[in-house]
């Protein structure tokens, strides 16, 4: 007959060796734990015995700062080399760029013209052609009115120069026929033995045309790509990240992609009241090339604060050369009031909702993009600036976590 008091007793045994079993465990991740803290001990104390203290730990305040400082060097580090790397393939990736702006121009008029039923090849066609069609005649307007100013033009740069000359001799400088004969003579023979560089920099031009050119096509090709599937483009890229990443790219992509779109929209107003403004002051003061500066000053505006004030320096230029003192000043005064309308009322009030960026960041963006990249540079800076403050802010709401696993991705262009 089986004792009933067995099974009890098994089963008490194996729980007094289960207990003893997780004990001499405990044990040993404690012994672990205080042998990993006596190294790390020994570790601070020989590198503040190496800083001179003698085995006195760092301070707490050093720790922190040498924490940080290792990983800013070598966040920029990674910048460094991306940027080496962007100016290594220059070439492809403005033109790139430039795509991606124009796409978030020409995409909201591709998606009314579906909305309103078009067929899509026909939405995609129209948006280009209305491109093409407004640079065309924008390039028409400017050749019209230098080619109907021309001989204007060449009268009052004659008349221009033969006073600047009257100013050398009669001003406070008194040079004379023979003194003015050799300046000029010393600037042509220059011109003569540097003959070989200019030859140097007809061989660059051209090849910065076929340059141009290449970049040209690479604009046309991506713009037609992103109107024709940005959502799969958008798609692909987003897939390249880890899957537990995807729904936060797929969501600062989508906040970077409005705020691109806002941008572009409202600093086309911006050019454009420029534009009018400085172009219809010329206009009324009767300043030559009245239309061409301001279409310049359009284009000049799409580099913020620097852009519309090189180009109205310009204007200014041209009316001191050809009007006189009197009226340079007039428009020097136009330009200025001008550039105080878009500082104090279109930059505050509508550039400010559409892109979250401080002024003073706007300038020190232009100077250091001018400064990498020259006028690209300086063009794309605002823009980049603005996308990468709304994706980084995006990221680290942590907005994204309540989004669902995006398998295929929800913006599109």
């Amino acid at each position: 007959m089986s004792d009933p008091a067995a099974p009890k007793d098994r089963s008490s045994f194996f729980a007094r060796r289960r207990a003893a079993v997780l004990k001499a465990q405990a044990a040993q991740d404690l012994a672990q734990a205080e042998a990993l803290a006596r190294v790390a001990d020994d570790s601070v104390g020989a590198s503040g015995s190496a800083a001179g203290d003698g085995g006195a730990l760092v301070p707490p305040a050093m720790q922190v700062a040498g924490a940080w400082a290792w990983r800013i060097v070598v966040i920029l580090a990674a910048l460094a080399a991306l940027l080496w790397v962007v100016s290594q393939f220059s070439l492809v990736v403005i033109p790139l760029l430039v795509a991606v702006v124009l796409s978030a121009l020409l995409v909201p008029y591709k998606n009314f013209l579906l909305r309103h039923h078009w067929p899509k090849w026909t939405a995609i066609v129209v948006p280009l052609l209305t491109v093409f069609v407004i640079i065309g005649a924008l390039a028409l307007l400017v050749t019209t009115q230098i080619s109907s100013g021309y001989d204007d033009l060449k009268t009052q740069s004659t008349a221009s120069y033969n006073a600047f000359i009257e100013f050398l001799k009669t001003g406070p400088l008194h040079l004379t026929d023979d003194q003015i004969n050799s300046y000029i003579g010393q600037a042509w023979e220059a011109i003569q033995n540097d003959s070989s560089a200019l030859f140097k920099g007809a061989l660059s031009l051209g090849t910065t045309v076929g340059h141009v050119l290449t970049g040209v096509l690479l604009v046309l090709f991506s713009t037609l790509f992103i109107l024709i599937d940005g959502k799969g483009i958008w798609g692909w890229l987003v897939r390249v990240f880890p899957k537990r990443a995807r729904a936060a790219v797929d969501g600062a992509g989508l906040s970077g992609w409005n705020t691109l779109q806002s941008f572009i929209k409202v600093q086309i107003l911006v050019a454009f009241v420029d534009a009018v403004g400085i172009g219809l002051g010329a206009f009324i003061l009767q300043v030559p090339l009245a239309i061409p500066i301001a279409v310049l000053v359009f284009l000049g505006s799409f580099i913020p604060v620097v852009g519309a004030v090189l180009t109205g320096a310009l204007a200014v230029f041209v009316a001191l050369i050809y009007n006189g003192p009197v009226v340079a000043l007039i428009m020097l005064g136009v330009v200025l009031l001008v550039q105080q309308i878009e500082g104090h009322v279109l930059q505050p009030l509508v550039m400010g909702t559409a892109v979250r960026v401080h002024p003073l960041a706007v300038v020190l963006a232009v100077a250091g993009g001018s400064i990498i990249a020259g006028i690209p540079g300086a063009f794309f800076a605002v823009p980049i600036v603005a996308v990468l403050n709304v994706m980084i802010t995006y990221v680290a709401s942590g907005a994204w976590r309540g989004r669902p696993d995006v398998k295929e991705p929800q913006t599109h262009a």
